[in-house]
Protein backbone atom coordinates (compact mmCIF):
# COMPACT_ATOMS: atom_id res chain seq x y z
CA UNK A 1 0.00 0.00 0.00
CA UNK A 2 0.63 3.54 0.20
CA UNK A 3 1.28 5.66 2.95
CA UNK A 4 0.12 9.89 2.99
CA UNK A 5 2.02 12.21 5.18
CA UNK A 6 0.06 15.34 6.21
CA UNK A 7 1.79 17.87 8.07
CA UNK A 8 0.31 19.21 11.69
CA UNK A 9 -3.19 17.77 10.98
CA UNK A 10 -2.48 14.79 13.47
CA UNK A 11 -3.61 14.86 17.52
CA UNK A 12 -2.33 18.03 19.62
CA UNK A 13 0.76 17.17 21.60
CA UNK A 14 1.17 16.70 25.27
CA UNK A 15 0.50 20.31 27.33
CA UNK A 16 -0.99 22.15 24.21
CA UNK A 17 2.04 21.33 22.06
CA UNK A 18 1.48 21.46 18.10
CA UNK A 19 -0.36 18.86 16.16
CA UNK A 20 1.30 16.12 15.14
CA UNK A 21 1.24 14.64 11.38
CA UNK A 22 -1.25 12.44 10.22
CA UNK A 23 -0.82 9.29 8.52
CA UNK A 24 -3.04 7.87 5.83
CA UNK A 25 -2.59 4.29 4.67
CA UNK A 26 -4.29 4.02 1.20
CA UNK A 27 -4.74 0.14 -0.52
CA UNK A 28 -6.26 -0.49 -3.49
CA UNK A 29 -8.98 -3.28 -3.91
CA UNK A 30 -8.61 -5.60 -6.96
CA UNK A 31 -10.39 -4.71 -9.68
CA UNK A 32 -11.95 -7.77 -12.03
CA UNK A 33 -9.64 -6.37 -15.06
CA UNK A 34 -6.92 -4.13 -14.40
CA UNK A 35 -4.16 -5.25 -11.85
CA UNK A 36 -1.89 -2.14 -10.21
CA UNK A 37 2.09 -2.22 -10.92
CA UNK A 38 3.39 0.66 -9.31
CA UNK A 39 2.12 3.39 -11.61
CA UNK A 40 1.21 1.04 -14.28
CA UNK A 41 -2.16 -0.55 -15.07
CA UNK A 42 -1.86 -4.08 -16.51
CA UNK A 43 -4.69 -5.63 -18.22
CA UNK A 44 -4.72 -9.25 -19.95
CA UNK A 45 -6.41 -9.18 -23.27
CA UNK A 46 -7.18 -11.97 -24.92
CA UNK A 47 -6.44 -12.42 -29.41
CA UNK A 48 -7.48 -14.97 -31.82
CA UNK A 49 -4.67 -16.83 -32.77
CA UNK A 50 -5.42 -15.56 -36.39
CA UNK A 51 -4.87 -12.16 -34.68
CA UNK A 52 -1.81 -12.90 -33.34
CA UNK A 53 -0.64 -14.17 -36.54
CA UNK A 54 -1.88 -11.97 -39.03
CA UNK A 55 -1.94 -8.81 -36.71
CA UNK A 56 -4.81 -6.65 -36.31
CA UNK A 57 -6.94 -3.77 -34.49
CA UNK A 58 -8.88 -4.66 -31.36
CA UNK A 59 -10.91 -2.49 -28.62
CA UNK A 60 -9.34 -2.56 -25.16
CA UNK A 61 -10.27 -1.07 -22.03
CA UNK A 62 -8.41 1.61 -20.24
CA UNK A 63 -8.93 3.75 -17.50
CA UNK A 64 -10.32 6.23 -19.31
CA UNK A 65 -12.46 4.20 -21.56
CA UNK A 66 -11.90 1.76 -24.50
CA UNK A 67 -9.41 2.14 -27.35
CA UNK A 68 -8.15 0.59 -30.12
CA UNK A 69 -4.46 -0.86 -30.11
CA UNK A 70 -2.74 -2.26 -32.89
CA UNK A 71 -1.77 -5.97 -32.77
CA UNK A 72 1.76 -6.36 -34.86
CA UNK A 73 1.53 -9.51 -37.40
CA UNK A 74 3.64 -12.51 -35.47
CA UNK A 75 2.55 -11.13 -32.04
CA UNK A 76 3.42 -14.06 -29.33
CA UNK A 77 2.01 -15.24 -25.89
CA UNK A 78 2.60 -12.83 -22.79
CA UNK A 79 3.75 -9.89 -25.55
CA UNK A 80 2.99 -6.92 -23.40
CA UNK A 81 1.84 -3.75 -25.45
CA UNK A 82 1.93 -0.64 -23.79
CA UNK A 83 0.19 2.61 -24.41
CA UNK A 84 2.54 5.73 -22.61
CA UNK A 85 0.46 7.56 -20.26
CA UNK A 86 -2.24 5.86 -19.35
CA UNK A 87 -1.50 4.71 -16.10
CA UNK A 88 -1.77 6.27 -12.44
CA UNK A 89 -0.01 9.79 -12.00
CA UNK A 90 2.78 9.65 -9.59
CA UNK A 91 1.72 11.91 -6.58
CA UNK A 92 5.79 13.11 -6.08
CA UNK A 93 6.41 13.97 -10.03
CA UNK A 94 4.87 14.98 -12.96
CA UNK A 95 4.82 11.52 -14.34
CA UNK A 96 2.32 9.07 -15.36
CA UNK A 97 2.46 5.73 -15.50
CA UNK A 98 1.54 3.47 -19.06
CA UNK A 99 -1.37 0.97 -19.55
CA UNK A 100 -0.11 -2.23 -20.39
CA UNK A 101 -1.52 -5.06 -22.42
CA UNK A 102 -0.39 -8.60 -21.64
CA UNK A 103 -1.72 -10.56 -24.36
CA UNK A 104 -3.62 -14.17 -24.51
CA UNK A 105 -3.58 -16.23 -27.32
CA UNK A 106 -6.94 -18.14 -27.82
CA UNK A 107 -6.51 -21.30 -29.73
CA UNK A 108 -10.03 -22.41 -30.86
CA UNK A 109 -10.83 -26.24 -29.18
CA UNK A 110 -13.82 -26.90 -32.22
CA UNK A 111 -12.73 -26.61 -35.66
CA UNK A 112 -14.77 -27.29 -38.81
CA UNK A 113 -13.58 -30.06 -41.55
CA UNK A 114 -12.18 -27.37 -43.86
CA UNK A 115 -10.51 -24.96 -40.73
CA UNK A 116 -8.49 -28.48 -40.40
CA UNK A 117 -7.81 -28.85 -43.79
CA UNK A 118 -6.38 -25.30 -44.31
CA UNK A 119 -4.18 -25.43 -41.27
CA UNK A 120 -2.68 -28.60 -42.75
CA UNK A 121 -1.89 -26.96 -45.66
CA UNK A 122 -0.49 -24.32 -43.54
CA UNK A 123 1.55 -26.69 -41.69
CA UNK A 124 2.98 -28.69 -44.73
CA UNK A 125 3.70 -24.92 -46.27
CA UNK A 126 5.55 -24.17 -42.58
CA UNK A 127 7.58 -27.42 -43.12
CA UNK A 128 6.00 -29.34 -40.07
CA UNK A 129 4.56 -32.50 -40.20
CA UNK A 130 1.74 -34.27 -39.20
CA UNK A 131 2.65 -36.67 -36.62
CA UNK A 132 -0.39 -39.36 -36.18
CA UNK A 133 1.28 -41.45 -33.30
CA UNK A 134 2.61 -38.78 -31.06
CA UNK A 135 1.52 -34.76 -30.50
CA UNK A 136 -0.40 -33.99 -33.02
CA UNK A 137 -0.81 -30.84 -35.29
CA UNK A 138 -2.86 -29.32 -32.91
CA UNK A 139 -0.63 -29.58 -29.96
CA UNK A 140 2.75 -29.02 -31.48
CA UNK A 141 0.25 -25.52 -32.79
CA UNK A 142 -0.60 -24.69 -29.29
CA UNK A 143 3.30 -25.12 -28.27
CA UNK A 144 4.55 -23.57 -30.95
CA UNK A 145 2.68 -20.32 -29.42
CA UNK A 146 3.37 -20.70 -25.95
Amino acid sequence: GMRLRRSNEGEHGVNAGPPGDLYVAITVKPHPVFQRQGHDILCDVHIHVVTAMLGGKIEVPTLKGNTIIKIPAGTQQDKILRLKGLGIPSLKSQNTGDQLFVIKIQIPTKLTARQKELLAEFAKESGMTMDEDGDGFFDKMKTFFE
